[in-house]
């Protein structure tokens, strides 16, 4: 059962609510600026904000990243067949109901607990056609059937850290394989010094898409400190030069790289295989403070 925290002097604010989850304790904070926004936290990590009066709003910097990459691998409005790789607070199927209506999409969250705890505390929209499934990402994604997706989103952390069986080239075959010809992926990764992590998995991407780029702030590209980086890959010629301008445009404003800037920042590193994968590396403690 969820324990609601006491705020003296906060009567008519929301509280803040908290329960264990199988990835350790889940809160979901008020953001006082907002009625009924909400920031997901698990064991002081936070992990996504929600505003259920205007689930269009992103607010954190990757999902913003996501949410340009939402915005551009279609004409605005079209319907999507999406893919959501990690549930959080169901804050990108919530922005892909909201802007692009008639969506269909499947999250796949591997912890029962914490789909259950956001289910009830931060209800998805009962019009929205979105399918919740608790199930490993992998696994859940090898019951899709070829060819299904407009677009996969990997936003999948346990412990801080991408499971090693979602960095190799065995599984993005399998996220090449339920994409569509024009098809993108997406996925949120996490890094720091020397990222020897993120040059990985741009190889590795490289092995399975042709078309590849990344957004991220300048201070995490040049190995400054520690952050999260958003590659898009895909069969087809990306739409790079309106990434970067949005990217730009951002309140904390990145830099996308790709074609020989972008091999050249991956700098020879070897693709990654189910054999010799590892999770990405465990973030320093000043990240969440």
């Amino acid at each position: 059962m969820a324990r609601k925290k006491q705020h003296r002097g906060r009567a008519s604010a929301p509280e803040a609510l908290a329960e264990a989850v199988d990835g350790g304790l889940a809160e979901l904070i008020p953001d006082r600026d907002r009625p009924r926004g909400w920031t997901l936290v698990i064991d002081g990590a936070p992990q996504s904000h929600v505003d259920l009066d205007d689930p269009a709003l992103l607010t954190f910097e990757y999902q913003r990243r996501l949410g340009h990459v939402i915005d551009l691998v279609a004409p605005a409005g079209r319907p999507l067949n999406a893919v959501h790789l990690g549930g959080g607070a169901f804050t990108l199927a919530r922005y892909i109901a909201e802007t692009r209506p008639r969506s269909t999409q499947q999250i796949v969250e591997v912890d029962g607990p914490l789909v259950q705890f956001v289910r009830a505390r931060l209800p998805l929209d009962p019009n929205a056609r979105i399918r919740v499934r608790s199930a490993d990402a992998r696994a859940g994604l090898g019951r899709l059937p070829d060819g299904w997706a407009d677009l996969v989103i990997a936003d999948v952390f346990s412990g801080a850290r991408t499971p090693a069986h979602l960095t190799s080239t065995e599984f993005l075959a399998e996220v090449r394989r339920v994409l569509r010809p024009d098809g993108h992926y997406a996925a949120n990764l996490a890094d720091g010094p020397p990222l020897a992590h993120l040059r990985a998995q741009i190889a590795t991407a490289a092995t399975v898409f042709p078309e590849l780029a990344l957004a991220a702030d300048p201070t995490v590209l040049r190995g400054r400190r520690f952050g999260n980086a958003v590659l898009l890959a895909s069969d087809r010629p990306l739409p790079v030069a309106e990434l970067t301008r949005r990217v730009a445009g951002d309140p904390h404003a990145g830099r996308v790289e790709h074609g020989k800037r972008l091999a050249d920042f991956t700098g020879g590193a070897a693709a990654v295989t189910d054999a010799n994968a590892r999770p990405s590396p465990v973030p320093p403690p000043s990240v969440f403070h």
